[in-house]
């Protein structure tokens, strides 16, 4: 039986590899626009040169301040995993740096996710690993625990449970449960293709904007 605070769960099943590829065609904006925009990440800042990231999660619990279990999820992690931390959001001490965040990369994780502070920040950005955090701090972690594996979590007020799909860009990021993917990337890509035309029309100036007046009316009764 294993303790409450240590517990380790294995990692769920990897989003197929398909519906990752096609979230990484698409602005993390299309996807939240097309879950009610009540869902997503607020607060946690971009450590790396723009891009969009998708991968399946593997989730991390620990005391803030404590980077022991970061360490043994590592070996939860397969290449292409996004592993996401939940550090409750303190930044008085760093939960990883530049070696940590090395490692990750060595061993082919997609993107760290981390709801607490990192160091080492020109390290960080010098590496071709997308990383985001709550903030940076000098200050080191301790390594005493506890700490959970593959349990949900939250970061940036989003709750992500073991193998949702992370998708993350300039705007920030989103966790999908992998059952929901195909018709969410289904009308994403809808909407995505609507607003390619809607910016052209903008550009051949025939753009039409009577929706306004329409919009105005029912909103003032």
């Amino acid at each position: 039986m294993q303790k409450p605070g240590w517990r380790r769960f294995p990692s769920a099943p990897q989003v197929d590899p398909a519906i990752i590829e096609a979230l990484r065609t698409l602005q993390v904006s299309l996807l939240s626009d097309n879950m009610a925009r009540l869902s997503g990440s607020h607060g946690l800042i971009a450590y790396h040169r723009p891009r969009t990231i998708a991968g399946t999660a593997v989730t991390v619990h620990t005391r803030a301040g404590d980077n022991l279990v970061i360490h043994r999820a590592f070996d939860f992690c397969r290449s292409g995993d996004v592993l996401v931390i939940d550090g409750g959001g303190d930044v008085s001490q760093s939960l990883l740096g530049e070696i940590m965040a090395t490692y990750a990369e060595s061993i082919g994780i997609a993107c760290l996710v981390v709801d607490g502070a990192i160091r080492d920040v020109a390290g960080i950005r010098a590496l071709d690993l997308p990383c985001y955090a709550r903030g940076a701090t000098h200050r080191g972690p301790y390594k005493s625990g506890p700490g959970e594996i593959n349990v949900p979590v939250k970061v940036g007020g989003m709750t992500v449970s073991p193998g949702d799909a992370i998708v993350g860009d300039e705007d920030g990021l989103l966790a999908i449960p992998p059952g929901d993917a195909a018709a969410l990337i289904e009308k994403a890509q809808a909407q995505q293709k609507t607003e390619r035309e809607t910016v052209q029309a903008i550009l051949e100036r025939r753009y039409d904007r009577s929706w306004l007046d329409a919009l105005e009316r029912k909103a003032m009764g």
